[in-house]
């Protein structure tokens, strides 16, 4: 691990010009690329105290042994050769969006002198029309399907169009009338072209004027009562209808843009890109990528739109790109992209209407994707195997942890303070399994205490269930331990890993907790968020896991879900906390009788004045319970006045409130 001091360029030798920069290990290799306004700036931000930069970039300056820069005109060039290196060298620690798989078009070879109509992958060829890309090939065939109906274009290979020729007779498709058969001269090359531009003319979105023609041409046959001629040209309406309903108009004015949506945790981002072409979805795309250097959403939009158009050039750059966020270098990301197309290019964020609405549709399907890309990665059985193996040789246990326990603290600046269990079995999670607590021993913000108390809880019920069972019993003179909440006993099972969110402080807590109950058979470590090290009770030095370490991800996908339960559990109990008011601190008065009383009365301050027998007179409330109620409610504080919001006027409680306007009380129910 080489220190940046060792490397790092005096301040008069970086220039104050836009550039593009390359860090170098100690073989050569490019690590990271980037590119910066004002080179000396940018390159300075890395040599700072280690301690004060983002993990991941600490990681990356500390892997290298080297930097040298290259000063680029504009910051338009700067962008390119960015984009250029990005691509040459592949650097380790850059952001990649790598596509899962290859994603099929439909594409039109108006370059040769029969033009075919087929799917296509891989890079794009001079003098072909492209449509799409389309998530899945099936989906091109069905539309081609439809369309060759109505426009016979050749969809044969050369091969069989060549044997075609030489034979006199075409394929089948020429004889059900799904090709115009220019291979035995049945129209001419001219005529055949003009049916391969109509086709285009069509996927490109000009369909309002070719369906009224046909529907004019239909008309007319039928009242020269050509029926045959009406019926099949109604039948070639229907078929371009049923195309066109598979891709909706979503956008007005026949607009052409791409939308990007991007959905992100802290380790990995997944980008979607639906295309629309003539106000309907004509394609959607998407990637997922680990995000190995200190990159926020403006960062991620910026790389997704280098890989999106930085082999692109003409039409295929829209007139509008629509982003969740704008990229830091607006200005040169609009040039470039002009630069590419040919002609201006508007880089902005929806704020209203039908595209914003389509952008929350496109995040939506980013989320997803991030989510099944989890969820496909933690159910492959192989990979949760290697997973367990990885997590065994790492922390020295004798055996793969078949049930994982992760434990969290949550609260708010210290009010609220709760924690969460979560189970993980053969590396799946195991919700039936969960477990929430709430801190006892103490008020405030303590989370090493409040670990040590949550551990001690767990695995002091652990102890009951083998008290009950006989397998377990106290020294002489020992106490058993005891629980007095009357929850159901279900922590018979005791896990082979504990795993904590934090880092020495929470596992020495955890393993104090566990020796003072005298287990010794439990391995505990934690897992912390700043540089996802693996701390061990009693190291000085934390068990670092590679990037690309199933088990790492395991142990993350562990520590994130145990984090996702706390904080809903402690979100849940703020807002009861703030909804509640003094009846709730009633002993055995329900919700249905709270409602009871309040609506007999109108308000908990006419309650407050009411004597015990006006408040026995409502149903089911008896004497002791109309005593309890008139006690409690004597000892709580008063409610603050009712308000009206719409007006701010104090409202008196025999005014009823107007209809429609919201008003704010002070704790009530």
């Amino acid at each position: 691990m080489a220190d940046p001091s060792s490397y790092r360029p005096e301040p008069g030798q970086i220039p104050d010009s836009p550039g593009v920069y390359k860090f170098r290990d100690e073989h050569r290799r490019v690590i990271y690329v980037g590119k910066a306004k004002s080179l000396r700036q940018r390159l300075a931000s890395y040599f700072q105290d280690i301690a004060n930069l983002h993990p991941r970039t600490a990681t990356m300056v500390t892997t290298a042994a080297s930097v040298e820069w290259t000063v680029v005109s504009t910051e338009v060039e700067a962008l390119q050769l960015e984009y250029s290196w990005i691509k040459e060298f592949d650097p380790r620690f850059n952001v990649k969006y790598r596509d899962d798989k290859s994603y099929p078009s439909l594409a039109v070879t108006m370059n040769e002198q029969y033009p075919r109509v087929q799917v296509m992958r891989g890079p794009k060829k001079k003098g072909v029309r492209y449509f799409g890309p389309y998530g899945h090939a099936w989906a091109i065939r069905e539309t081609v399907d439809l369309m060759l109906r109505v426009f016979p274009v050749r969809t044969c290979s050369a091969g069989v169009f060549k044997r075609s020729a030489q034979i006199g007779r075409p394929c089948l498709l020429g004889y059900i009338g799904k090709c115009s058969a220019p291979c035995v001269g049945r129209v001419t090359p001219e005529e055949h072209r003009e049916l391969a531009e109509d086709f285009c003319d069509f996927m490109a979105g000009r369909t309002g004027t070719y369906l009224t023609r046909l529907e004019q041409q239909m008309h007319e046959a039928a009242e020269e009562m050509e029926y045959e001629k009406a019926a099949r040209l109604r039948d070639d309406i229907g078929a371009l209808r049923r195309a066109m309903e598979k891709n909706a108009v979503v956008l007005a004015d026949a607009t052409d843009a791409d939308l990007i949506a991007v959905a992100e945790d802290e380790l990995e981002a997944a980008v979607q890109i639906f295309h629309v072409r003539g106000g309907r979805v004509r394609g959607q795309r998407g990637w997922v990528t680990d995000k190995v250097e200190a990159v926020d959403t403006a960062g991620l939009v910026e790389h997704a739109l280098q890989q999106l158009y930085g082999e692109e050039k003409g039409e295929a750059v829209p007139k509008e790109v629509l982003v969740p966020v704008l990229p830091e270098d607006t200005g040169a990301l609009g040039q470039w992209l002009a630069g590419r197309r040919g002609s201006n290019v508007s880089l902005r964020v929806p704020q209203r209407g039908d595209k914003k609405a389509l952008m929350e549709t496109v995040h939506r399907n980013a989320q997803q994707s991030l989510a099944l890309h989890k969820t496909k990665r933690a159910s492959d059985l192989t990979t949760r195997s290697r997973a367990l193996e990885e997590i065994a040789e790492a922390l020295e246990l004798d055996g793969a942890p078949l049930r994982i326990e992760c434990f969290d603290i949550s609260h708010l600046q210290g009010d609220d303070v709760v924690a969460s269990m979560v189970v993980f079995e053969d590396g799946l999670a195991r919700k039936s399994e969960y477990r929430r607590f709430q801190i006892k021993s103490f008020e405030g913000q303590d989370d090493v205490r409040s670990m040590h108390e949550v551990v001690s809880r767990r695995f002091r019920r652990y102890l009951q269930e083998k008290l009950k069972t006989g397998e377990w019993s106290p020294e002489d003179g020992e106490d058993p331990p005891t629980e007095d909440d009357g929850r159901p006993r279900r922590f018979a099972y005791p896990p082979q890993l504990v795993v904590v969110d934090g880092g020495q402080p929470q596992v020495a807590a955890a393993k104090r907790a566990l020796e003072e109950l005298g287990i010794d058979d439990v391995a505990v470590c934690g897992l912390a968020k700043r540089l996802e090290e693996v701390w061990l009770p009693g190291e000085d030095d934390p068990v670092v896991l590679p990037r690309t370490s199933e088990g790492l991800y395991l142990l993350q996908r562990v520590r994130d879900e145990a984090h996702r339960f706390a904080i809903q559990y402690q979100r849940n109990k703020r807002g009861k906390r703030l909804k509640s008011g003094p009846l709730d601190e009633v002993p055995g008065l329900g919700e249905s009788r709270k409602q009871a009383l309040v609506k007999h009365f109108g308000s908990v301050k006419k309650l407050r004045q009411a004597t015990i027998d006006q408040i026995c007179e409502v149903p089911g409330i008896g004497r002791k319970t109309a005593e309890t109620v008139a006690a409690a409610l004597a000892q709580a504080p008063p409610a603050g006045p009712a308000v009206n919001t719409a007006t701010g006027e104090i409202m008196e409680d025999e005014t009823p409130a107007p209809a429609g306007a919201a008003s704010e009380r002070g704790t009530e129910l």
